[in-house]
């Protein structure tokens, strides 16, 4: 009995969570982003800290903290910048786009010697690729949405960060548990740091290099094509093969030229099987562990719950996870199956009751 009401509670929790995790996906997601960018600031901070001490130059944490973020938004809002043209020059020449489909239409029908044009037709010819562009453009827009709340989270993490330590020492009075804690929190943000560092890494150089191709092949607005790219790129498996194909298909229908879509397949293409099956994997190794498995099940997972943005949080969530579980012994087993090899440590933190 006490087995089927245990059952029970855990399905009903797990039902809340994922209504939750769907209801307050406007706080939830800002919250999560701020998050991994106060990760990124700390990581930041760390690298001005050393370079001042090697200065022996005395400079606060909350002046590093300032220049580390400020260094951030920076760059950031030249990237928003450069993008925001490319969008707006995007937007300006799509008038063109829409008679280059019946131009492809009337090739393909040539090419085949058979009436295709009826069948294109009812496909894309009565879409109005315009509209279509203009959501697609939407939708890059609404990643930039929430800015301000994210923001403020990282402004407020900051000025939480120099008491959090007391309230662990409230929470767990035991010293050891303190300790380990720590070291848990410690390693969740080194893993999550250094994927992330290393990932914005690899896309950096794929969107780089894709840009390039873009620019020599004369693609309307290649800035933002590269920069679709390298945000793709977070995203695992599925993320490279979509990234490859919206230039190519939009080039296509750019140019009326299906040839310059393939050259434009193959280049881009070949540059996400080199570095995603050369580069990648040498500069990350096994360091995740992570099953593949689980990777693509946290990919679906998150994806429906989040869209775009749950795909590219999907393996850092996971890795979050399998840290955190791993720490407890109650959660030690989910920790396991998550994990690629099933080596994950042994748990620091006990947390079942010791009557039982």
């Amino acid at each position: 009995m006490n087995k089927i009401n245990k059952a029970a509670s855990i399905s009903i929790l797990i039902v809340v969570i994922v209504a939750s995790l769907i209801y307050l996906k406007s706080i939830i997601v800002p919250l999560i982003l701020a998050a991994i960018f106060w990760l990124i600031v700390v990581e930041v901070r760390t690298m001005i800290g050393k370079v001042a001490t090697l200065r022996n130059i005395k400079m606060p944490v909350w002046l590093q903290n300032l220049f580390a973020t400020l260094m951030i938004f920076t760059i950031l809002f030249l990237v928003v910048k450069l993008l925001s043209l490319s969008m707006q020059n995007l937007s300006e020449s799509m008038t063109h786009y829409d008679g280059n489909l019946q131009k492809m239409e009337e090739k393909i029908n040539k090419l085949f010697d058979i009436n295709v044009t009826h069948s294109l037709n009812k496909m894309v010819g009565d879409t109005n690729f315009t509209n279509l562009l203009r959501t697609v453009l939407s939708s890059v827009t609404d990643l930039f949405g929430n800015a301000f709340t994210i923001i403020l989270y990282i402004v407020f993490l900051l000025l939480e960060e120099s008491g959090f330590g007391n309230k662990i020492k409230a929470m767990y009075p035991n010293i050891n548990d303190q300790n380990n804690v720590v070291l848990m929190l410690e390693r969740v943000g080194k893993t999550v740091s250094s994927y992330l560092t290393l990932k914005t890494f690899v896309s950096v150089i794929t969107g780089v290099l894709s840009y390039i191709v873009l620019l020599i092949v004369g693609i309307d607005a290649p800035f933002f094509w590269a920069a679709i790219i390298f945000l793709l790129n977070y995203i695992p498996t599925i993320g490279s093969l979509i990234a490859t194909l919206f230039p190519s298909l939009f080039i296509i229908i750019q140019t009326g030229e299906p040839s310059v879509g393939l050259i434009v397949l193959l280049a881009v293409g070949g540059i996400q099987v080199v570095i995603g099956n050369f580069v990648e994997p040498k500069l990350m190794g096994n360091s995740l562990n992570v099953s593949s498995l689980v990777v693509l099940i946290a990919l679906a997972f998150w994806g429906t719950l989040w869209g775009v943005i749950g795909m590219i949080l999907s393996v850092p969530i996971t890795v979050l996870m399998i840290i955190i579980f791993g720490e407890f012994q109650s959660t030690r087993k989910i920790a396991i199956l998550l994990s690629e090899d099933g080596n994950i440590g042994a748990p620091k933190i006990n947390n079942q009751n010791k009557e039982e």
